[in-house]
């Protein structure tokens, strides 16, 4: 017997049972989003919208209606560096990891935010097996390495109906990470018109969302939005797989969606 025959029968079954039973998502520790509390900032205070290196948070035009920050989790490349600055706690390190939309707005922090819209007319069968085609358009690979991390023994993607495809034809869903570089709009869009109908987008990463560190350069856009239509927004740098999992549930029907209006689990 071949020792990874032997090492396998020893360890028994590695594949978690979340999301539908008490077992580890894999992420224990990890940090997600900051979290705002506008009563606690300091009037006249910018650490925050000074050290942002995407433009995530600016400063707003209500400053003294207590609301002096505007946050797009859009943008948001999840480096600390605010929580680091913030010298009032206004803005501070969670476990807010899954960040999974279906309308871009919902990843702006506001101060009422809008019930979260249905589950898009997707039918009962896309919701029991859905086939992915990926592609990357100008990526740094980051999203590419959680992606991989899919269909490794512990998250087996495949328990839960969903697969990658070769090819564009096959697929339900084009999964694109990136910020779109100019050169790979083209493809992007031919990839997107062989798809059947009905077809569904993911920008997945915050790139996609909205062009992250590298959105507007030379040779890059800012994101899906305007190149594809856009039908699911994930943003992270780079989301883990268990955040890429929950949007794909939740953009399915088969989990709920947990931020609406930048807001996560209110």
């Amino acid at each position: 017997m071949r020792l990874w025959t032997l090492f396998g029968l020893r360890a028994g079954m590695a594949t978690t049972t979340w999301p539908s039973g008490e077992g580890s998502d894999g992420q224990e520790g990890v940090l997600g989003m900051p979290r705002y509390r506008p009563e606690l900032c300091r009037e006249g205070c910018a650490q925050c919208a000074d050290i942002c290196p995407t433009r995530a948070i600016t400063i707003g035009d209500d400053a003294g209606a207590g609301l002096p920050l505007e946050i797009d989790y859009g943008r948001c490349v999840v480096c600390q560096l605010c929580t680091e600055a913030c010298p009032t706690g206004a803005l501070t390190p969670s476990a807010d990891w899954a960040f999974g939309v279906r309308r871009r707005e919902d990843l702006v922090w506001q101060r009422e935010a809008a019930a979260p819209e249905p589950d898009a007319g997707i039918s009962g069968a896309f919701r029991r097996s859905l086939h992915i085609r990926h592609v990357d358009a100008g990526s740094c690979n980051g999203c590419e390495s959680e992606l991989q991390a899919l269909n490794n023994p512990f998250y087996n993607l495949h328990r839960l109906g969903i697969f990658f495809t070769a090819s564009p034809r096959f697929a339900d869903l084009l999964l694109v990470t990136g910020p779109v570089t100019h050169a790979m709009a083209a493809p992007l869009r031919a990839a997107w018109e062989a798809m059947p109908e009905p077809r569904w987008v993911m920008a997945t990463g915050t790139c996609a969302v909205s062009g992250g560190v590298a959105g507007g350069g030379y040779a890059s856009g800012h994101g899906l939005d305007g190149v594809v239509p856009v039908d699911l927004y994930l943003p992270g740098c780079p989301p883990n797989p268990a955040a890429m999992i929950e949007a794909l549930l939740m953009f399915l029907g088969r989990m709920p969606q947990r931020v609406v209006g930048g807001r996560f689990g209110e």
